[in-house]
């Protein structure tokens, strides 16, 4: 893709399943608020890193993504799934004490055509992202539910797993060159057609539509082989209709920092920042406005290398999570190999499709 790979936010989210009598005591309203879409973002932080501006070669490219996520989370995170799954309403009081963890392995695939005529002195590309893998999470621990001055508590685990398709994730961005200086914008959104169950615990798709546009700067110097890369921007989500419930505003920051070793290698690190910057609607009482947040950061190595008459390449990159609030935080890796025309000259090792 000319810019970067979309990853689906919605790696996480549970089954339900049983935790005994609390469970079903709860689980015999039908009228509730659920819990933040638990705590998933359409946007996935780390979708951009270096080079995401820089103009790219016109013509067809492909790239494929491996990713591999493993959060975990606590608190009223878990509790949100819970009262996704568990039915929870609001006259009920609830004690929770919970773990919740989630693993998903996804196989992306971007095919994304850039233009050679240029659109506002700009270059347009214009991509779509589908995903393949798995998901899974478990929920353990404790649930105490309440109607006036009966109690029930129950201990245990619930679980769940799903292969099979996620959404659709199209993408438009423009971007212009001058000398060392890339400027970009882009325009992404979600189309929810990927596997997807209010009462599930895992799913690959969201559940709902959104909208996300911003805007990115690239610093490179071929000479030098100095890079950095900075992609910020806003997500509306829409509500999904199946739970009545609208995530809030976010707002998140993507970057990466490299340096080219050689003509061929270059090493870096990358980072991101998210933070839900207004409240979601329909969300249960006990979990308040609910806004998450999230920061990362890890190394990267990138390699470029001839595939006949066309430019190879592939990265390694990986984030460890942390300062994360009402989200899952853990870690997350990304092996990138991606196919592209090649430049029109053998110079500096600049222009490559991808940013995984």
């Amino acid at each position: 893709m000319a810019s970067s790979i979309i990853e689906p936010k919605s790696f996480i989210r549970l089954l339900p399943s049983s935790i005994g009598i609390a469970i079903l005591a709860v689980s015999l309203f039908p009228e509730i608020s659920h819990a933040d879409e638990s705590g998933v973002s359409y946007w996935l932080p780390g979708r951009f890193s270096s080079l995401a501006a820089t103009p790219q070669v016109p013509g067809w490219s492909m790239a494929e993504v491996y990713y591999h996520t493993s959060v975990s989370a606590f608190g009223n995170l878990a509790a949100a799934r819970e009262i996704q799954v568990g039915r929870i309403p609001a006259n009920i009081n609830v004690d929770l004490n919970l773990r919740l963890n989630a693993q998903a392995d996804l196989v992306l695939l971007n095919p994304t055509y850039t233009f050679a005529t240029p659109v506002l002195g700009g270059q347009l590309a214009i991509g779509v992202t589908g995903l393949f893998g798995r998901s899974a999470a478990t929920i353990d621990g404790t649930l105490t539910a309440a109607v006036g001055p009966f109690a029930v508590t129950r201990m245990g685990s619930i679980g769940d797993s799903i292969t099979s398709v996620g959404d659709l994730y199209p993408q438009a961005t423009l971007k212009w060159n001058a000398g060392v200086h890339n400027f970009m914008t882009y325009l992404t959104g979600d189309i929810p057609v990927g596997a997807y169950s209010p009462t599930r615990l895992a799913n690959l798709g969201i559940g709902h539509a959104a909208i996300d546009g911003g805007g990115g700067y690239t610093y490179f110097n071929p000479q030098a082989g100095h890079e950095f890369s900075v992609v910020g921007g806003f997500t509306y989500n829409f509500k999904n209709q199946d739970t009545q419930y609208q995530n809030g505003i976010d707002f998140h920051v993507d970057w990466g920092a490299s340096q080219f070793l050689s003509k061929q290698i270059f090493v870096g690190l990358v980072g991101y920042a998210y933070q839900q910057i207004t409240d979601d609607f329909g969300q249960h009482p006990i979990l308040g406005g609910f806004r998450s947040r999230v920061l990362g950061v890890g190394p990267q190595i990138g390699y470029l290398f001839p595939v006949g008459d066309m430019q190879g390449y592939l990265n390694l990159k990986g984030y460890g999570e942390f300062a994360n609030e009402n989200r899952p935080a853990g870690w997350n890796t990304w092996l990138t190999f991606s196919i592209s025309p090649m430049a029109p000259s053998a110079g500096a090792p600049i222009r490559r499709m991808v940013t995984k």
